[in-house]
């Protein structure tokens, strides 16, 4: 990523029955095969190089990655269920304390509302009341 970050990616997809297929079954030819990884590598190192880290995983969530695989294979092989499914940190920039909070700071605008909390005294006697 433009952050330092070198993460693998773990690529799934599924080839697609034709649409007035008969068999079960739709298996892709060793090349044709050879062919999707290329591209899926492909797009997947466009992709995270050209972001950081939060950039990315906000990619991950709508699966912005998944579709452009499929849109760009669609032509080899048609597939389907494209998912990225697995991310490994392989080696993260040094710990720097300005970045975490430059990353976590924007906290200040979902703070919460103060709830009325009932005095301690008031609990235990309704709970003495009870008990009785």
């Amino acid at each position: 990523t433009t952050d330092n970050y070198m993460l693998r990616l773990f690529c799934i997809g599924f080839t697609k029955r034709r649409p007035n297929q008969v068999k079960r079954t739709c298996y892709a030819q060793a090349s044709q095969i050879r062919q999707i990884r290329r591209k899926m590598v492909e797009i997947m190192i466009n992709q995270a190089s050209t972001c950081d880290l939060k950039e990315l995983v906000s990619k991950f969530i709508p699966e912005v990655i998944g579709k452009e695989i499929e849109k760009s294979t669609s032509s080899i092989f048609p597939l389907q269920n494209v998912f990225i499914r697995k991310v490994k940190i392989l080696k993260a920039p040094k710990f720097d304390l300005g970045k975490l909070m430059e990353v976590h700071g924007d906290y200040k605008e979902d703070v919460g509302v103060k709830l009325e909390r009932p005095v301690e005294g008031d609990e235990a006697g309704q709970e003495v009341a009870a008990a009785e």
